[in-house]
């Protein structure tokens, strides 16, 4: 299998996505891929996240890098060469790094939260998206039960240049939890709904780049 790049991308600060870089990540792993994550954000919650992983008693996980500056796109072509899925989690503002994660990447997931706010500031993430020539995917993120907002929101983005993936991921608290113990929310919490959407998300991605690889074909 080719490495598969997918760069967890979005200009709004606080949408989620080292949360879902990470959830995902752990997905991979548990259907027995190989998986690299790249942190190119400089606040490095994704590095911090891994550092108590490895205090935790879990004994695997995906390999995990803090890389920025120019450095990004040679990393991740190094990492192809051993691993069969890499995550990057982007800044969360249009600079060199993540132009460069955007451009590198099979598929760009671009995490939004149900709210107006959200959805108008995704805009700009879609256009540096497609400036860089890759695809993107919205995935709905931290979407309450029962709300109207979600299916406004899925009718909104049917226009922004960028689909909207089946799973959405709910506002749930085992996202959270699972990451102060250094673990991802399909290991914490197994049998959860939060769970079972992260696997859901994990293969819908990886069917999307397969229908990519094929359409290129």
């Amino acid at each position: 299998m080719t490495a598969k790049i997918i760069t967890v991308a979005q200009q709004k600060g606080g949408a989620g996505k080292t949360t879902v870089a990470v959830h995902l990540a752990i997905a991979f792993l548990e259907q027995g891929l190989r998986v690299a994550a790249v942190d190119i954000d400089p606040q490095e919650s994704l590095i911090n996240w891994f550092k108590k992983r490895s205090k935790s008693a879990s004994d695997s996980g995906p390999s995990v890098k803090a890389v920025q500056g120019w450095r990004v796109e040679s990393e991740v072509r190094s990492l192809a060469r051993d691993h069969d899925v890499i995550i990057i989690d982007s800044p969360p503002h249009a600079e060199t790094e993540a132009k460069i994660a955007m451009r590198s990447a099979d598929l760009v997931v671009v995490p939004l939260q149900p709210s107006p706010m959200d959805l108008w500031a995704t805009g700009k993430t879609i256009e540096q998206v497609t400036a860089q020539g890759s695809r993107g995917l919205l995935v709905l993120n931290r979407v309450p039960p029962r709300a109207k907002i979600a299916e406004e929101m899925t009718k909104a983005t049917r226009n922004m240049g960028a689909e909207l993936a089946h799973t959405s991921l709910g506002n749930r608290v085992a996202f959270a939890a699972s990451l102060l113990s250094g673990r991802g929310v399909t290991e914490a919490a197994s049998s959860s709904r939060a769970a079972e959407e992260t696997r859901a998300l994990a293969q819908e991605l990886l069917d999307v780049v397969a229908q990519t690889d094929a359409d290129a074909a």
